[in-house]
């Protein structure tokens, strides 16, 4: 039987170890590349993707100086070129070279605050320092704040997506930060405008870590950066629209009408479901009209509600379709959605369900239908 797709392997393998092995003879003098390959290759099995960073770095560290400062220029020293500055996407570098990371965290976060800081700094150009500066938030907020004040205008796209991704309240796979969720906006202010979407796209997901539990601060911000006039209207378009997806699909008043979404006018709908009886792993089908007395934007998504045995409510946001409704003509949309039964994220399970059709943030209109178990 083929086995299946392992990110870790992909990352972590016989070739990466021994380009690793190699960056670090050729900038250490005396580094037995051969012995670091072997120790770290008899170590890879059984480890997870993160595990596997904490694993090289445990093999790397005692054929480097004991004295953080020195482990540093060493660490520099066989560090690669840095990733193309003349790329603005998409360019993350290799995990391997994440290493620097961690050992700044193991033997500069208490003494040696300042040097390590300037090692993440070099680090970050080769393989993003996002996990190993949440620490040093964590534990120096306003001496490490200080540096992402000065990395903000940093020539280095690198450098300055790092201030936006290592400050996101809700990184992934990311330790927790200390600091209020919205404490980087100053930063963000400075970086919104930037001319890379590398730095963009982050400055945007930030902003829709932070709406989910300051909304009205996400959506002033967002007012802000509009009125200044700091960013090409596109680009500055794609972000109010990345960094609001997830009030969107809560109808969040402000953010909709940010998008230019009205909630305030009569609309009505009617939604028809093809059968009021599904089976797992068939798809409901169904169709809706939307009429307005006057002309204006919908944006149209469908709630689904589960049954769960549990009794406790279960409930999923899906996006419809965009449209523009004339002023007293029916504007028809349909939709078939497979109800999985093999999904990864939840379980189905037979019983009463509803739908519901939500138009530009307010529910209007919904339809009970049964699901029954899967055939075969």
């Amino acid at each position: 039987m083929a086995q299946g797709y392992s990110l870790k392997d992909q990352l972590f393998n016989e070739g990466s170890i021994g380009d690793l092995a190699a960056e670090f003879a050729a900038g250490v003098p005396g580094f037995d590349a051969d012995a670091f390959q072997a120790d770290v290759m008899a170590g890879l099995a059984g480890r997870g993707l993160l595990e596997r960073l904490d694993w090289i770095a445990d093999c790397l560290e005692p054929r480097l100086s004991a004295d953080f400062p020195q482990m540093a220029e060493q660490l520099e020293a066989a560090m690669v070129p840095p990733l193309d500055p003349l790329l603005s996407d998409d360019d993350f570098g290799r995990f391997i070279h994440a290493v620097p990371g961690i050992l700044a965290v193991r033997h500069g976060l208490e003494a040696h605050r300042e040097r390590a800081l300037d090692l993440l700094f070099e680090a970050t150009k080769r393989f993003s320092m996002e996990f190993y500066i949440r620490p040093f938030l964590n534990r120096w907020p306003d001496k490490t704040m200080a540096r992402l004040e000065q990395w903000a205008e940093d020539e280095n796209y690198h450098v300055r997506r790092l201030v936006s991704e290592g400050t996101r309240p809700k990184l992934p796979w990311a330790s927790k930060i200390d600091l209020e969720p919205g404490a980087a906006v100053p930063l963000l202010d400075r970086l919104h405008g930037d001319r890379t979407r590398f730095v963009t796209r982050s400055v945007a997901n930030h902003l829709n870590d932070i709406a989910k539990s300051d909304p009205d601060c996400v959506v002033d911000t967002l007012l802000k950066w509009r009125d200044r006039d700091q960013q090409n209207r596109k680009e500055l378009d794609w972000m109010t629209r990345h960094a609001l997806r997830s009030l969107i699909k809560q109808g969040h008043v402000g953010a909709l009408g940010l998008l230019g979404y009205r909630s305030d006018v009569d609309v009505s709908v009617e939604v028809s479901l093809a059968t009021n009886t599904v089976r797992i792993g068939e798809e409901l089908a169904f169709e809706c009209q939307i009429l307005t007395q006057e002309a204006l934007p919908v944006l149209v998504d469908y709630v689904l509600h589960f049954n769960r045995p549990s009794g406790r409510p279960g409930r999923k946001v899906y996006k419809l379709k965009q449209g523009k409704a004339r002023a007293g003509e029916a504007l028809v949309m349909s939709k078939r959605h497979k109800l999985k039964g093999d999904a990864t994220t939840f379980t189905l399970h037979p019983g009463p369900h509803r739908i519901e059709l939500q138009v530009n943030g307010r529910i209007v209109a919904d339809a009970e239908f049964e699901l029954l178990p899967g055939q075969g």
